[in-house]
């Protein structure tokens, strides 16, 4: 199935591609590795889930937010390399601002690996790591950083 049809059938779509914010690529090949920019919860160029989870923003949300993270992990790798390319998703990193007391990140970050694995089934299973950090940019709730191997 290719990635459209896959998305469809998901109810998902992609959102457009982001550019980056500083002196640096989205996308980085490096031999048969794809390194992927913090992805941020942006869609369309609407900043969204700005805020620290467990004060601002619930669970729930964080999971929302980095489900739309992961989908523009996928709408860049799409965009750069193409996922008929792609072999397979390597690794995460997700990173989150928190309240005090707060202590659910892994289910947050399920936002992300739930939404890998459903839309890139096989190609979508990696291992992560999980950062909370004091902040990030434009105040957002989550970020997250990916690798994938890929055909050169």
């Amino acid at each position: 199935m290719q990635l459209e049809e896959r998305l469809n059938a998901l109810g998902l779509t992609l959102p457009q591609v982001s550019t980056p914010g500083g002196n640096y690529v989205s996308v980085n090949i490096r031999g048969i590795i794809a390194y992927v920019a913090i992805q941020f919860p942006i869609l369309n160029e609407e900043y969204f889930y700005q805020g620290k989870l467990g004060m601002k923003l619930s669970t729930e949300d964080g999971y929302k937010a980095m489900e739309l993270c992961a989908l523009n992990v996928i709408a860049q790798v799409h965009a750069k390399v193409g996922f008929e390319k792609v072999l397979g998703l390597n690794h995460i990193d997700a990173y989150f601002q928190a309240g005090e007391g707060w202590d659910d990140s892994p289910l947050v970050v399920n936002g992300a690996s739930d939404t890998f694995v459903k839309v890139l089934e096989e190609k979508g299973t990696h291992s992560r790591a999980i950062f909370g950090v004091d902040k990030l940019p434009r105040n957002f709730s989550v970020g997250l950083t990916s690798s994938f191997t890929i055909h050169q």
